[in-house]
């Protein structure tokens, strides 16, 4: 084993290739190596090559993949490439999200990562009732108080909370477009995601006379017959009488958008495996732009820098929504206050100091 810091080599493992989205399990695996500059990191990289490597330092191991997506062939080459890894590396620091496979990973720790040291950063949990059949698989590190109360819940002994990192360089603070207000939704095709809420609440606003614009920003899951699920958003939205809704799939240019944003809406009745405080969230308060959330545990962290409803209640969401477009002083307040809230809470020197405390009492 590496004697210190400067010689240690870390694999993050990941279920697929860091270029195969704008994952949370791939964007914590970038900000590790981004704070972190003087280890050495492994990590999987898509092969064949597609645009820009995921990290400009450590060394990317190749997964074949046709889309970069974690399908189960590419979930497989990370269990197998990592097996091996794990045994040449002084430390493991898996970053995965608690899913359906996670129980039987868990149970065959020892034989795919071997005997050395594991972090474990979760993500989110897609499903409670996975915890039941679940194992640690070292220490774990949870990204909000709740999901680490459920962890401990579930018999995992040491679990620490480290919440994500925003780099505010790249999400500078961004004024407020003219025109007519656009309002985000960004998530996934979920049943219990938002997307709907965000619909019926827009249209709520739309009623009461609120001039506005809603884009969704809807990333595919594998396996999704997106087209199908996309018309069905837009057949929702012409129901409840709201016109002229966006649907958009992957963004490249998420900053750009967010700056062309008025409001983030986002109310799903569940997380389901998404990051315990979404990567967008943070982003958008980053820019400037007020949130309205639904009221579920994991956004307790977030302070008062962003409004909440209560889950389901579309109207509230909707009065939220008006009020905010309306009191454009109320706006104001909640743009310097969401921007203030990311610098003291999720700015990089405390990301940077609480993992390289974790990694130096696990390398010892």
């Amino acid at each position: 084993m590496a004697s210190g810091p400067a010689r240690s080599r870390v694999l993050l493992f990941t279920s697929g290739p860091w270029e195969g989205g704008a994952g949370a399990d791939t964007q914590l695996a970038a900000s590790i190596v981004d704070c972190m500059p003087e280890r050495e990191f492994l990590w999987f990289t898509r092969w064949p090559p597609h645009g820009p490597p995921g990290a400009e330092r450590g060394r990317g191991v190749p997964i074949v993949t046709r889309d970069g997506a974690p399908h189960i062939p590419e979930r497989l080459q990370a269990a197998l490439a990592g097996s091996v890894l794990a045994r040449r590396t002084d430390l493991v620091h898996a970053i995965l999200t608690i899913g359906r496979s996670y129980p039987l990973f868990s149970r065959l720790r020892r034989g795919l990562l071997g005997g050395g040291p594991v972090i474990h950063t979760v993500p989110g949990v897609m499903d409670i009732g996975l915890l039941d059949g679940a194992r640690p698989l070292g220490v774990t590190v949870a990204l909000s108080e709740a999901t680490a109360g459920q962890l401990r819940a579930a018999g995992f002994a040491d679990v620490r909370v480290i919440p994500p990192v925003i780099p505010l360089d790249r999400w500078p603070w961004r004024p407020r477009a003219s025109g007519t207000p656009l309002v985000l939704f960004a998530g996934h095709h979920d049943a219990q995601g938002g997307a709907h809420d965000a619909i019926a609440a827009a249209a709520q606003a739309h009623r009461s006379g609120t001039r506005l614009r809603l884009v969704l920003a809807m990333r595919g899951r594998p396996g999704q017959n997106v087209r199908a699920l996309e018309a069905a958003l837009r057949a929702f939205a012409a129901q409840q009488g709201l016109p002229g809704i966006d649907v958009r799939g992957h963004v490249p240019d998420m900053p750009g958008l967010l700056a062309a944003a008025d409001v983030l809406l986002f109310p799903p009745r569940t997380l389901g495996g998404k990051a315990d405080l979404p990567f967008v969230v943070l982003e958008a308060l980053a820019t400037g732009r007020p949130v309205i959330l639904s009221d579920l545990p994991q956004f307790a962290a977030l302070g008062d820098a962003g409004l909440r409803a209560p889950v389901g209640d579309r109207l509230r969401t909707g009065e939220l929504l008006t009020r905010l477009l309306e009191q454009p002083q109320r706006w104001e307040m909640l743009a310097r206050r969401g921007r203030a809230t990311v610098e003291k809470r999720f700015g990089p020197d405390c990301f940077r100091a609480q993992y390289e405390r974790l990694y130096q009492e696990a390398l010892a």
